[in-house]
């Protein structure tokens, strides 16, 4: 394994104790080796400190070989092993407290993040057996405050029959860029297995958490309690699983708590930022399993979806909106849904400090300076004017059915540009250049690319230019506008 690869330092010594737990049994690592025992790495020595010398006395004699094993497993370069007392550890010599759930100091179950339990309002319902509810906690979503449109609806609709039918279907992964409501459909389906079950046991956690929580478990002799909390529910969401990249000690226990509620027949649910093919760092056996169940993507919202995002945030905020107002938003704002209520927020801050209801022209004055300091927006038309200007074209002319190799391949082309150069989701790329699919927008790219690697020529109407010398014309004019 490669050390480089450490979380905070610990990385390394949280795959010594797995291993050493893996070979010597989790009751027996969890009595001599939990949380009064500490283990480090110092240079090139592996570190064993206890509070007492019976304890020290009794690891060297009975666990050497098994430390050696591990060490000589794991590590790259050779570790002796050094066995010293450390007289403060006793302070953390204390029996687990009456009560508790995890020695690990997690809350139960449905506690911590998990525990955001909710109501067919979008409230918290009262708690249960087992709640930890805590003040200040955001209201989780719901699946009908989850606005669709092309983009999303196939992942929409997945969403609610797994909720509806938990285990029917599993794993299931959701991924796309931040901002798209993949967090919303993860919350959606944890929400509503916790209504139509209130006995089942659902656990929502970031891939951050999950991964801070095994840590504490390794280094506070929580193991087995943390094993028993995560592989014995019903119901398993994880979002971010990307962050799991590069700690191998975490994607190992990840992947054995994976297997253990597959093979109950339990639900997986999972999110990420982006396709499986590019989390190729989790490992073959993990990518293996989730392309197993369910994936699909969640595509940046068209103008449409934008527009009535905008809506239903304004409704929330309490703000009149005129329609004149939503459309422009939903045509300046086309990163993700945070933009748009950022976007919201300052002008509902102008209606209270001016006083007066808004209107086109004062929410462009008031955007303004937030539209400039996100970037120099590059939209569809700026590509469209672009390209048609570079290779000669008339404005409408990559709009048209036309399909002559003059007008193909730079449409084509523009395509590609739209795909790089924005969030427009693939439906709205195809609709705007001749109403055409998204499948359409996908065979361009495929098509520029291979242009890329020959640098073919791009036909125009007075000759050809190089792919290479085509893309560096229109991405300069793009930057400069």
């Amino acid at each position: 394994m490669d050390v480089d690869v450490a979380v905070s330092g610990m990385e390394i010594v949280s795959d010594l104790r797995l291993a050493l737990s893996n070979r010597i049994g989790d009751e027996r690592f969890d009595l001599w080796f939990g949380r009064a025992t500490r283990l480090s790495i110092d240079q090139d020595a592996f570190c064993i400190e206890t509070p007492d010398q019976f304890s020290l006395d009794w690891i060297r004699k009975h666990f050497r070989d098994d430390l050696e094993h591990v060490t000589a497993s794991i590590c790259e370069r050779p570790l002796k092993l050094v066995f010293r007392l450390d007289a403060a550890l006793k302070r953390h010599q204390r029996p687990p407290e009456a009560g508790t759930a995890d020695r690990g100091g997690h809350p139960p179950v449905t506690g911590g993040p998990e525990s955001e339990a909710c109501d067919s309002n979008g409230g918290r319902e009262k708690p249960g057996k087992g709640d930890q509810l805590r003040p200040g906690k955001r209201r989780f979503s719901h699946f009908n405050q989850f606005v669709t449109g092309n983009q999303n609806r196939i992942a929409f609709t997945a969403a609610q029959s797994i909720a509806e039918s938990p285990g029917s279907v599993t794993p299931f992964l959701v991924y796309g860029p931040h901002g798209v409501g993949k967090s919303h459909l993860l919350e959606s389906i944890w929400c509503s297995v916790r209504m139509s079950s209130r006995n089942s046991r659902c656990v929502y956690l970031s891939a951050e958490q999950f991964t801070t929580y095994f840590l504490e478990a390794l280094q506070g002799s929580g193991l087995p309690s943390f094993r028993r909390k995560y592989r014995d529910v019903d119901l398993l969401v994880l979002d971010d699983i990307q962050f799991f990249a590069g700690k191998q000690a975490t994607i190992t226990e990840f992947l054995h708590t994976s297997d253990a509620l597959l093979r109950d027949g339990r639900q997986l649910v999972f999110a990420a930022d982006r396709p499986p093919a590019e989390l190729a760092a989790l490992g073959p056996e993990i990518l293996g399993r989730m392309t197993g169940g369910l994936v699909c993507e969640v595509q940046p919202p068209d103008e449409a979806t934008r527009e009535e995002l905008a809506r239903r945030m304004a409704a929330d905020l309490e703000l009149a909106v005129p329609p004149s107002v939503l459309r422009y938003i939903a045509e300046e704002f086309f990163g993700d849904a945070r933009q748009i209520r950022g976007a919201l927020h300052r002008l509902k801050a102008t209606v209270q400090t001016w006083g007066s209801p808004l209107s086109l022209q004062s929410a462009e004055e008031s955007l303004q300076e937030l539209i400039s300091s996100h970037r120099r927006a590059v939209r569809l038309n700026d590509i469209n004017r672009v390209v048609c200007s570079t290779f000669g074209l008339n404005p409408d002319a990559l709009q048209s059915t036309k399909k002559s190799k003059s007008i193909s391949q730079p449409r084509m082309l523009a395509m590609w540009l739209a795909r790089k150069h924005t969030r427009a989701a693939l439906t709205e790329i195809g609709q705007y250049f001749g109403r055409r699919s998204h499948s359409t927008v996908i065979a361009a790219q495929k098509r520029v690319n291979g242009w890329m690697q020959t640098n073919s020529p791009i036909f125009t109407a007075e000759g050809g230019l190089l792919t290479s010398e085509a893309i560096r014309k229109v991405e300069a004019q793009l930057k400069t506008g």
